[in-house]
């Protein structure tokens, strides 16, 4: 697996993932935390087409909690993302980060998403505050939207 720094770098971040690095980046170490337990609680629900059906999303393993996602990319010039994510309310800290990947993501055209840096979870300032394993977790999620994206725009482009 590749080996990521904290940096605080976010001029190569989409707009919405740059103004919420910044906030993480405002706060001292324990208001981060704080702040990722917002996200959490502002998780979308997963719509009806996927609530009870977790068979039919992608489980992110790298996470130590049961995180499923899926990834729907309209047809549209834009190709604008839809991301859908499940953690359990009882792992704030994952449910955070999903709640990241989802506020910063989703809506946004596909290039934008795939051209996020793979270091990108690390951008937040929460590597100090949530251990190489959570943060692991993060980098999986990012990595298997990127891939999603990727998938869907080829197939979609080949047909």
């Amino acid at each position: 697996m590749t080996q990521f720094t904290a940096s605080s770098q976010t001029d190569d971040l989409p707009e919405a993932m740059a103004e919420l690095a910044g906030e993480f980046h405002a706060l001292p170490q324990k208001d981060r935390l704080q702040l990722l337990l917002e996200l959490a609680n502002d998780l979308p629900d997963l719509p009806e087409r996927y609530e009870g059906k977790l068979d039919q999303m992608e489980r992110v393993d790298e996470c130590q909690s049961p995180v499923f996602l899926a990834v729907e990319v309209d047809q549209d010039d834009d190709r604008v993302v839809h991301l859908f994510l499940s953690a359990p309310p009882e792992a704030p800290t994952t449910r955070g980060f999903a709640g990241i990947l989802h506020e910063s993501l989703d809506g946004l055209p596909a290039a934008e998403v795939l051209a996020v840096p793979d270091d990108a979870p690390f951008r937040f300032a929460l590597a100090e505050a949530v251990s190489p394993l959570r943060m692991r977790g993060m980098v999986g999620m990012l990595g298997r939207i990127k891939r999603q994206v990727r998938a869907r725009t080829t197939l979609d482009e080949r047909q």
